[in-house]
């Protein structure tokens, strides 16, 4: 079983990407930098481990339904701690 979550994309246009991810337990995203500002829509409550670069880590907890905001430039590596899957709708803002 890979240890990837698994992302649908729903919408890419001039002005967004939309995707879903899907993370069944132990899943993590490995090391990645957002190249553009993002939104996170939680579809389940539960927390999330966040790993930066400079070796801090925080669990962050999310909860349905409710968004949070990043700029762009943000690298982490995000891990489902929970004993469930975590599911959450990310929209990228496309620069025009």
């Amino acid at each position: 079983m890979s240890n990837q979550p698994v992302s649908t994309l729903q919408i890419d246009n001039n002005c967004t990407r939309t995707t879903e991810w899907r993370f069944a337990p132990g899943n993590e995203t490995g090391w990645h930098r957002h190249e553009m500002d993002y939104m996170v829509v939680p579809m389940v409550s539960g927390q999330l481990k966040m790993q930066e670069p400079n070796g801090k880590e925080h669990i962050a907890d999310l909860t349905a339904g409710v968004p949070y905001f990043r700029d762009l430039g943000v690298v982490h590596n995000v891990i489902n701690i929970n004993d469930f899957e975590f599911v959450f709708i990310e929209v990228e803002f496309k620069q025009s």
